[in-house]
């Protein structure tokens, strides 16, 4: 089978235009392309005509007639055999052995890590604080309607982890050489997610359809002898000569303890759970601070969006919403850029503890909402919030608590025009763009909710933003703060083995670990985990 790249055609071609482009690359008749499958669709809006562009995988007549086309196109780049994407078991057992692997937190990575546990034959012990995703999405919109935070069940902790409440984007940059992302789309279409995912060139799930898909796996891990078990935080870790021993647990649906034996732990923590690392610094499990970002929401009418970046092809059925990705180096030195942009999605709070706010941005799989938002936010470093492995989580919540006043209290946040932000005045009243934060926004001044030198990068950015997506700095879109969890403000260092640099049989992964971002990314890390734990059972 041959693999076709940089096959591009009109944008409403007939439906045969494929394979005759296909048949003339490759100068056959038609009647010896016997089959083909569309691997990968995106397209190409540089110029003002707009292309889809394809990736294809061709079945020819016969393997001689094959050869000979590798033989005439190779020196082709765009012509080549198709790679062998099937995924493969690294070990499998019969019976699981008497201390089973555990797997704290149940967000992407966790579930990753499960799944391949369970297909190994392993039967993992699954422990999540929070609850059970419809149940989750409960206490999430108590928030967002009443103004009610349940601090162990929102937008971060529970089944599916922050993932779930996003715009479930399904892309990344990672190097991914045994394709283990096809694992994670695969596994996602089996436990129902559409099967168009595994063709558009930036797929996505949304909320809704996520739900659905996370129960899914979750039957599949039980039904495989896996255990999953909800609402059970992870108080305490027991450490012998450098070896794990086990967990202590805290039932939170009854406030009990119990000790759970435990010699290989996967610790796929979101990157919030900031009592559990505080608790692993304390037992002295080796971590260190990382960069991270911290800014705003940005929300602008999604048609604004679609017309400047699909002009008269705004609105076609084939395109959907229009997203966007933009940087700035701003003169101080700042990098400036958009970050998980939703496009037809809405502002959401995000917070996980009591007093502070925090936004994120969320769509739905028709991404059919009147803003297109994203966060617009500026790299940090550690040299920014000295003090240690900690003083990442201190700098955030600082912010976030400085927001929750800014808004008024209620978990309101705080926001303000772009041309006012941009001037340097205060915003008394909304414009033509209503924001979608719930429980609601306080318009105010932004200029204290970040460090100066935010402020200022931002302020030279969002022009300059402009002149790339004509409109982006609109007097009247909308800002919101503030955003602060992009990714991890610590590491769980980890070897090539990929466990704890001083902590045997701990398996630090995930967003948490500093060691994925977004949830294609920490499935595929869930992935290789698993794998490393059954070897390392297995001997």
């Amino acid at each position: 089978m041959l693999r076709l790249t940089e096959l591009k055609l009109p944008l409403d071609h007939a439906e045969d235009a494929l394979p005759a482009l296909i048949a003339h690359k490759l100068g056959i008749a038609p009647a010896e392309l016997l089959r083909h499958s569309i691997y990968k669709r995106s397209y190409d809006a540089r110029k003002q005509k707009l292309l889809l562009v394809y990736i294809a995988d061709v079945e020819l007549a016969s393997a001689e007639l094959e050869a000979r086309l590798l033989e005439k196109f190779k020196d082709n780049p765009h012509i080549r055999p198709a790679p062998d994407q099937s995924y493969h078991l690294v070990t499998r057992v019969d019976s699981a052995p008497a201390v089973r692997p555990v797997v704290v937190g149940f967000g992407p990575c966790g579930i990753f890590a499960a799944l391949l546990l369970a297909q190994m034959g392993f039967k993992p012990i699954v422990l999540e604080r929070g609850k059970k995703v419809r149940e989750r999405t409960k206490d999430t919109w108590g928030l967002w309607r009443k103004g009610v935070l349940n601090p162990e069940s929102n937008v971060q902790f529970g089944e599916g982890g922050a993932g779930t409440f996003s715009d479930g984007k399904l892309w990344s940059q990672i190097k991914d050489p045994r394709f283990l992302g096809r694992k994670v789309m695969l596994e996602f279409v089996k436990a129902g997610a559409p099967e168009e995912i595994l063709l558009v060139s930036k797929p996505h799930i949304g909320t809704f359809k996520l739900v659905k898909v996370v129960e899914h796996m979750r039957e599949q891990i039980t039904a495989l002898g896996g255990e999953i078990r909800f609402q059970q935080r992870v108080s305490d870790v027991l450490i012998e000569q450098g070896q794990m021993r086990g967990l202590t647990v805290q039932n939170l649906q009854d406030g009990s303890s119990y000790e759970l034996r435990a010699d290989h732990v996967v610790l796929a923590l979101g990157h919030s759970a900031r009592d559990t690392f505080a608790m692993l610094h304390e037992r002295g499990v080796y971590m260190e601070a990382k960069p991270f970002s911290v800014g705003f929401r940005i929300e602008h009418p999604q048609g604004l969006i679609d017309r400047a970046r699909l002009g008269q092809h705004a609105g076609h059925p084939l395109l959907g919403a229009a997203d966007y990705k933009l940087v700035h180096h701003a003169a101080n030195g700042r990098s400036v850029y958009s970050f998980c942009m939703c496009p037809g999605g809405t502002v959401v709070a995000a917070t996980s503890e009591v007093g502070r706010v925090v936004t994120n941005g969320m769509s739905q799989y028709s991404r059919n909402e009147r803003n297109a938002n994203a966060g617009i936010v500026v790299g940090i470093t550690p040299a920014d919030y000295p003090g240690g492995p900690l003083a990442g989580i201190t700098f955030q919540r600082q912010l976030e608590s400085h927001a929750f006043t800014l808004g008024g209290g209620g978990y309101v946040a705080p926001g303000q025009l772009v041309g006012d932000f941009v001037a340097g005045q205060a915003s008394t009243q909304l414009g033509s763009v209503e924001p979608s934060y719930k429980p609601g926004v306080l318009m105010t001044d932004l200029a204290s909710a970040l460090p100066a030198y935010a402020i200022t990068a931002m302020r030279e950015a969002l022009p300059a933003f402009g002149k790339k997506i004509k409109g982006f700095d609109m007097f009247d879109a909308v800002l919101t703060g503030v955003e602060t969890r992009t990714s991890s403000p610590l590491r769980i260092t980890r070897g090539d083995d990929f466990q704890s640099l001083n902590v045997k049989g701990l398996y630090p992964a995930g967003e948490g670990a500093a060691y994925a971002g977004g949830i294609l990314s920490a499935g595929v890390d869930g992935i290789e985990v698993a794998e490393a734990v059954a070897l390392s059972i297995t001997g």
